[in-house]
C-alpha cells in the first residue's frame, strides 16, 4: 500500500474554521447550504484573486447497500435519500473543496469527481468497471458499520483493485452508518486490526447533514491530503527519473 502522510502534515487542517478561509468557502455556499456544481460549473473567485483548481477523478467502492450514494450526497451537501435504491449505471457528482497548503500558504480548490457505479450493474455490464477505472485518481472503499459482510469484503474489494491501470493511487476506507451505534456489527477493535494490517485510513461517516462543512471537512481533507501527497511524490520520482536520463546521456 502507499504510503499515508500524517494528517495536517501537508494542508491546513480544519481549514474551513478560519477567518481567511470564509471568502473561498462562501463560493461553495449558498444560503448557508452547499452549492451544487455541473460538470462544467466552478466557484467564481473575484479577479485580484488568482486560485488553481486541480482536477481528481474518485471512484466509490463498495457491497451494495452500504451507502455509497448516501455518502456522495452527504460529501456534495445535498439531501440524502430517505429509501435506498440500486444505483442503475454511473453517477458522477463533483465536489469543490478549498484547501491551504502548510508550507507555502497557497490556497487550492480541488475539484473531486465523484464516480458511484452500482454492484449489480458493474457485474450485469463488463464496459462499466474499465470506464471506472480509467484515469482513476483515488478509491474510497466503503463499509456500513451495520453489516459485517460488507467490513469483511473490504479485503475483495481490494483485490479488484489491484493490478489495475489505477497502479499506487491513494486508496482510504470509510465506515458508513456509524452513528447507529446500537445496531454496530464492526467493533473498534476490529477497526484498529484492520489499520495495523493494511496500514490504510478508516475515516467515519454518519448522521445528516448539518452545516455541509463541518460534517464532511476531516474526510475531504484527509482525501485532498493524500491525493496532493500522491502527486507531490510523483513529481519527485519523475524529476529524479529525468535526472537519471540526463547523467546518462552525459
Amino acid at each position: 500500500m502507499a504510503l499515508v502522510p500524517p494528517p495536517g502534515s501537508i494542508l491546513v487542517a480544519d481549514w474551513h474554521r478560519s477567518k481567511d478561509s470564509k471568502e473561498y468557502f462562501s463560493k461553495i455556499l449558498h444560503k448557508k447550504r452547499r452549492k451544487r456544481f455541473g460538470l462544467l460549473e466552478s466557484p467564481v473567485m473575484p479577479p485580484h484573486i488568482a486560485v488553481d483548481t486541480v482536477h481528481y477523478k474518485i471512484f466509490i467502492s463498495g457491497k451494495s447497500g452500504v451507502g455509497k450514494t448516501a455518502l456522495v450526497a452527504h460529501l456534495a451537501g445535498l439531501d440524502i435519500p430517505n429509501m435506498h435504491y440500486e444505483t442503475t449505471g454511473i453517477e458522477t457528482t463533483v465536489v469543490y473543496w478549498p484547501v491551504k497548503l502548510r508550507e507555502s500558504g497557497k490556497v487550492l480548490f480541488f475539484r473531486l469527481q465523484l464516480w458511484d457505479c452500482g454492484e449489480n450493474a458493474l457485474r450485469r455490464f463488463g464496459h462499466l468497471f474499465p470506464s471506472c477505472q480509467e484515469q482513476v485518481d483515488a478509491v474510497l472503499f466503503l463499509f456500513s458499520f451495520t453489516d459485517r459482510t460488507s467490513f469483511d469484503d473490504l479485503s475483495n474489494q481490494f483485490t479488484k483493485w489491484t493490478g489495475t491501470s489505477m497502479g499506487r493511487g491513494v486508496k482510504m476506507v470509510v465506515g458508513t452508518k456509524f452513528d447507529l451505534y446500537m445496531h454496530c456489527d464492526v467493533s473498534e477493535r476490529d477497526v484498529r486490526h484492520f489499520q495495523e494490517m493494511w496500514s490504510l485510513p478508516v475515516l467515519r461517516m454518519g448522521g445528516e447533514v448539518s452545516d455541509g462543512l463541518g460534517d464532511v471537512a476531516s474526510l475531504l481533507d484527509c482525501l485532498a491530503e493524500n491525493l496532493w501527497y500522491q502527486d507531490c511524490v510523483a513529481a519527485g520520482s519523475a524529476r529524479h527519473h529525468s535526472q537519471q536520463e540526463s547523467e546518462i546521456l552525459v
